[in-house]
């Protein structure tokens, strides 16, 4: 029944990050063009958390878990942001998109925290929350897999009809990593964790982040990255029970 249990969890992790490939006859991805975009703009001022329809920075539940709360919101100066509040919850803001990481290679963002989940813990899954996080997820061929991965894909497949995405890139603000580390998500090696800030020291101040997504999966996975598909912001509490709060900004798909 453990087993069971832990397959089942594990499984709407992983369908949680595209959730959104359930849509995609009716509503295409966005698509990246080189050769007329340089940059591609995720910005908060488009946000409507009510619109479950959004291509862009669409609001999406996890299963029948209770819902994480995310508003738009301002900074001082009248610059749009998202405010994500979690208290014992869970669930992501998304956009589909298939990009080529070869040109499009650099993610940067903005965010800030009120404070970590203290209770948190990157490598339980009883631990597995934080107060704000990104996701980049990939367009993995499953056929790459190995013998055991296969059989890994197709028993989680059994529990749903979902997409599963078998290679993410997971930034976080950990509560007490060392910056830089990396790890492997607890429930699956196919969400690969990179701790870009950690610790309270510099909660309660907006930050920059601008990371190399080829360069950071060449260093989790040890290969070259497919085609991107998509980019999710989450705060999330749902296994710690605890309550937090983070606020991002502009999130940024760029060539250099």
């Amino acid at each position: 029944m453990n087993k069971i249990k832990v397959a089942c969890t594990t499984v709407f992790i992983l369908a949680f990050l595209f959730i959104a490939q359930q849509n995609l006859v009716a509503q295409d991805r966005i698509v990246l063009d080189p050769d007329s975009t340089d940059a591609f703009v995720l910005d908060p001022a488009v946000f409507d958390p009510d619109n479950r329809d959004a291509k862009i920075l669409r609001h999406e539940s996890f299963g029948r878990k209770t819902e994480a709360l995310y508003e738009r919101g301002e900074r001082e100066d009248g610059t749009p942001i998202i405010v994500a509040s979690s208290d014992n919850s869970i669930s992501s803001v998304t956009t589909p998109l298939t990009a080529d990481p070869a040109v499009f290679q650099y993610l940067e963002w903005e965010w800030k925290i009120e404070s970590v989940i203290e209770s948190g813990d990157m490598t339980r899954k009883d631990g597995d929350d934080f107060t704000a996080r990104v996701y980049v997820t990939f367009d993995y061929d499953k056929s790459n897999l190995g013998f055991g991965d296969r059989i890994k894909y197709a028993a989680y497949k059994a529990f749903t009809s979902f997409d599963i995405p078998l290679r993410s890139l997971n930034y976080i603000w950990a509560n007490k990593a060392e910056i830089g580390a990396t790890g492997e998500n607890p429930f699956s090696s196919w969400v690969q964790y990179v701790v870009v800030q950690s610790g309270n020291d510099l909660a309660g101040e907006w930050h920059i982040e601008k990371r190399n997504i080829v360069e950071d999966y060449r260093m989790v996975y040890g290969e070259e990255p497919p085609p991107i598909s998509g980019i999710t912001i989450m705060t999330d509490s749902d296994n710690t029970g605890a309550s937090t709060k983070a606020y991002f900004g502009k999130i940024t798909l760029l060539k250099e």
